[in-house]
């Protein structure tokens, strides 16, 4: 699950997206949190990134990437997030995955579209596409 839906302030901003939707989606299950964009390096707050050129699929294919605000490619910090979110998911035993939607990093089914003015395109983040490539389910989060 995305550290942010449960309390961690670790989203670029510096905030959390925890809400009660969200703990009453997870009540009684075991629950990884995980940043994917801290574990990859990623200082918070930070700049806003998005996918551009493709979604996080294409990032893992190396046809697209993950761009901040200012132009400065952080692709291999996403990358590696997104190896290491895989990582503690098979060594937890993890199936399915709640992410933080429209994420560059965890969005699933839509994320912002590179031109930071807030729109969406069809798409996955990067870590929603490499877990979704092992066999993990990825959902986005309710209410968020």
């Amino acid at each position: 699950m995305s550290a942010c839906l449960r309390g961690v302030p670790c989203r670029f901003d510096g905030r959390h997206k925890a809400s009660s939707e969200i703990e009453k989606a997870v009540a009684g299950r075991d629950v990884v949190s995980f940043c994917p964009e801290v574990a990859g390096g990623l200082a918070t707050p930070r700049r806003p990134a998005e996918l551009v050129g493709g979604d996080g699929h294409d990032v893992l294919d190396g046809t697209a990437r993950v761009v901040e605000d200012t132009g400065r490619d952080v692709t291999p910090e996403f990358v590696d997030g997104a190896r290491r979110a895989l990582a503690a998911a098979r060594h937890a035993g993890c199936t399915e995955a709640l992410l933080m939607p429209r994420s560059p990093s965890c969005g699933r089914g839509a994320v912002y579209d590179g031109s930071f003015a807030g729109e969406l395109v069809p798409g996955d983040g990067v870590t929603a596409a490499l877990l979704e490539r092992n066999g993990i389910a990825v959902r986005p989060a309710p209410g968020v």
